[in-house]
């Protein structure tokens, strides 16, 4: 029987199956990964707070940059110059699935920089590091995109190379906004699980709570240290401890 043409199958190529399905118009195609690395539209996709979250995420890293640190997957925007800036002679590591998302992280930076920035083509949930490797854990903006039991596997290996002592730091939306007009207006909030077809499952999950589960999983122990709210609540910047 043959299948149906489906244009997200073109973008497998090591990628998973949900990434190439859902996202490969976002991520994986070379003409988005170019058009989406704008300012203007990846403010519009966050609602004018992309400036506000990456300023929280960079204070609640502050004082937190010594050791190693890891950025889980690339994101669109100015995060990764910053960090790699903050690092002076240590080096960042980043891993991502797509090889061209690593390329457009180091086109971002000066070629003395680039140095400083170690890339790496992994699957979050199969990292190819040894336990207790990082200092602090770094994702931004990754979790509502990934299915339930992606999520699980990527929280479970961040807490395996966590060491203890360290630190985890997550950019997200926030837990179910059902009080934001974003959420209350049907239309709104439609288009945008349309768009992020898994973060309806990620709304109604307890992060912290899935966040013991797999500490507990290595003999270890998570604790929420700080947490800020954006945007009323719809995004959130959290910091744990891992003891």
């Amino acid at each position: 029987m043959k299948h149906r043409f489906s244009i997200w199958r073109y973008f497998l190529d090591g990628a998973p199956e949900y990434l190439a399905r859902h996202y490969w118009w976002a991520y994986l195609w070379k003409p988005a990964i170019w058009f989406f690395d704008h300012q203007p539209i990846i403010n519009c996709i966050l609602f004018g707070q992309y400036q506000r979250l990456l300023d929280q995420t960079l204070k609640q890293l502050d004082g937190h940059l010594a050791g190693r640190l890891l950025q889980l997957t690339c994101v669109y925007g100015k995060l990764t110059p910053k960090l790699v800036k903050t690092r002076h002679n240590d080096a960042l590591y980043i891993v991502d699935v797509c090889q061209e998302q690593l390329q457009a992280s180091l086109r971002k930076l000066k070629p003395a920089e680039q140095d400083h920035l170690i890339a790496t083509r992994m699957n979050a949930e199969n990292l190819a590091f040894s336990n207790d490797s990082f200092s602090t854990v770094l994702i931004f903006f990754l979790m509502h995109e990934l299915p339930a039991r992606a999520r699980k596997n990527v929280l479970l290996e961040t807490l395996r190379v966590l060491t203890p002592g360290s630190r985890l730091l997550i950019t997200e939306y926030g837990y179910l906004p059902d009080k934001h007009w974003i959420y209350r207006f049907a239309p709104l909030r439609q288009q945008l699980l349309f768009w992020e077809p898994f973060l309806d499952g990620f709304w109604r999950e307890d992060l912290t709570e899935e966040l013991q589960k797999a500490a507990s999983h290595w003999n270890k122990k998570i604790t929420l240290k700080q947490k800020k709210l954006v945007f009323n609540g719809f995004y959130r910047v959290v910091c744990y401890q891992v003891d």
